[in-house]
C-alpha cells in the first residue's frame, strides 16, 4: 500500500477547534425542531461510507451481511501489511548486508595493492559474502513484491467495492426504508441546551446569565471529544493500513483534551459534578449547607485568582517568546496556557453564581426550592 506523508497543517487544527463545535451546535439545534420522517438517512449513510466504509460500517447501518464481506477484507489486509512490514525491514538489512559486503571487497582491493598477506584469500571471501548478499537481495525483493501486489490487490478491491456502494447508496437507503417502519425515539439530551429554557427560573439575572455562559461553554468543548474520534481513527488506518504513522495525533489530542479539562469546569461545577467527599455534608440541614459553602468558598476563591494570575503569566511569556512545542509538529503553546485562565476565568465566575445562590439560601431557606427548580439537568 502507498504510505501517506500528511501532516496536519497548524491554521486547520485551531480553526478545526473552533469551527467544528459551532457547526455541530448550530445543527443540533435545528435537529430538535426538526420531526424525522424515515428510519434510515442517505446523508448519513454516505458520511458512514466515507469515515467507516473498509470495516462496512455503512453496512451494518443498512443491516446488510455484506459488512462481513468489507471486515474480512480489511482483516485480510491488516495481516498481510504485517508481512509488508516485516518484507520492508528485511530489504533494508539485506541493502545493508550489500553494502558491507562492498565496502570488505573495497578493503581488500586495497589491501592486494598494498601487498599485504592474505589479501588474495580476503578478496576471495569479501566477494563470496557479496554475491550471498546480492541472492539475499534479489530474494527479499522479490518476495517484498509479492506483498505488496497482495496488498495493492485487497486495497483495490476494497475500493471497488466502496466505490459501488457509493453509487448503489440511495436505492439501498429507499429499500431499507421501505422494510423499516419509523420508530419513536427520544433523541440524544444535551444539558445546556435542555437548561436554556430553566435558566429563567434563576432569581437574580447575574446568574441566568453565568449559567448560560457555562452551559454554552462546556457544550461547545464537549464537541471536541467527537474531533479525537476523528484524528484517532486517521491514525489507526495511516499506521495499520498504509504503514505511515502521524507525529500530530496524539499531540494535539491530549493538548486538545487538557484545553477541555479546563475549560469545561466551570460547567461541571454549575451541574455539581466535581468530585467531593460529602459524607457529613449531606446530613447537614440546607442552612447550614449554604453556610458551609459560604466559608469553603473562600479557599476556592484563593485558588481560582492563584489560578487566574499565573496562567496569564504563563500566557504571556509564551505568547512573547513564541514558545512551540519541541516534537516535530512544533505546534504553538500560547493557545493551550490561555486555557488556563479561561477556564480559572469561568470557573471563577460560576463560584460568584454560586455564592450568590448559597448567601440567598443562608438567608432564607426556602430559596432553596426555587434553586433546585432552577438548576439545569443533565
Amino acid at each position: 500500500m502507498p504510505e501517506i506523508s500528511f501532516v496536519l497543517p497548524h491554521w486547520l487544527y485551531w480553526s478545526g477547534l473552533i469551527l467544528f463545535p459551532l457547526v455541530t451546535m448550530v445543527l443540533f439545534r435545528r435537529a430538535r425542531t426538526e420531526t424525522p420522517t424515515e428510519p434510515l438517512s442517505l446523508p448519513l449513510g454516505y458520511f458512514l461510507l466515507i469515515v467507516g466504509g473498509f470495516i462496512g460500517v455503512h453496512r451494518l447501518y443498512l443491516k446488510s451481511v455484506w459488512a462481513l464481506a468489507f471486515i474480512a477484507l480489511f482483516a485480510s489486509l491488516l495481516v498481510v501489511n504485517v508481512e509488508v512490514r516485516d518484507a520492508r525491514d528485511n530489504l533494508s538489512a539485506a541493502q545493508n548486508d550489500i553494502k558491507l559486503a562492498e565496502f570488505k571487497v573495497q578493503r581488500a582491493e586495497r589491501a592486494i595493492k598494498k601487498g599485504r598477506r592474505n589479501a588474495e584469500q580476503r578478496m576471495t571471501e569479501a566477494n563470496e559474502k557479496l554475491l550471498t548478499a546480492q541472492t539475499a537481495l534479489t530474494t527479499v525483493e522479490e518476495n517484498s513484491q509479492q506483498w505488496n501486489n497482495t496488498a495493492q490487490l485487497i486495497g483495490g478491491g476494497m475500493l471497488l467495492l466502496l466505490l459501488v456502494d457509493a453509487l448503489w447508496m440511495p436505492k439501498l437507503i429507499r429499500q431499507r426504508n421501505h422494510a423499516e417502519q419509523l420508530q419513536s425515539d427520544e433523541g440524544v439530551h444535551c444539558p445546556s441546551v435542555e437548561a436554556e429554557r430553566k435558566d429563567r427560573l434563576e432569581p437574580f439575572f447575574i446568574n441566568r446569565a453565568i449559567s448560560r455562559i457555562n452551559g454554552i461553554s462546556g457544550e461547545f468543548v464537549a464537541y471536541w471529544s467527537v474531533i479525537a474520534v476523528f484524528v484517532y481513527y486517521y491514525e489507526v488506518i495511516a499506521r495499520y493500513v498504509f504503514n505511515s504513522p502521524t507525529n500530530w495525533a496524539h499531540e494535539s489530542m491530549f493538548l486538545m483534551f487538557g484545553m477541555q479539562y479546563l475549560i469545561a469546569g466551570g460547567f461541571v461545577l454549575r451541574e455539581g459534578a466535581h468530585v467531593r467527599v460529602d459524607v457529613i455534608y449531606n446530613k447537614f440541614s440546607t442552612r447550614t449547607k449554604a453556610v458551609v459553602d459560604i466559608f469553603t468558598s473562600l479557599f476556592f476563591f484563593i485558588f481560582m485568582f492563584t489560578l487566574l494570575v499565573t496562567g496569564w503569566t504563563f500566557f504571556h511569556d509564551s505568547y512573547e517568546v513564541n514558545e512551540v512545542s519541541i516534537s516535530e509538529w512544533g505546534i504553538h503553546y500560547w493557545p493551550i496556557k490561555l486555557a488556563l485562565s479561561l477556564g480559572a476565568l469561568l470557573l471563577l465566575i460560576q463560584g460568584i453564581a454560586q455564592l450568590i445562590k448559597d448567601i440567598t439560601v443562608a438567608i432564607n431557606p426556602d430559596a432553596a426550592t426555587l434553586n433546585a427548580k432552577a438548576k439545569p439537568e443533565g
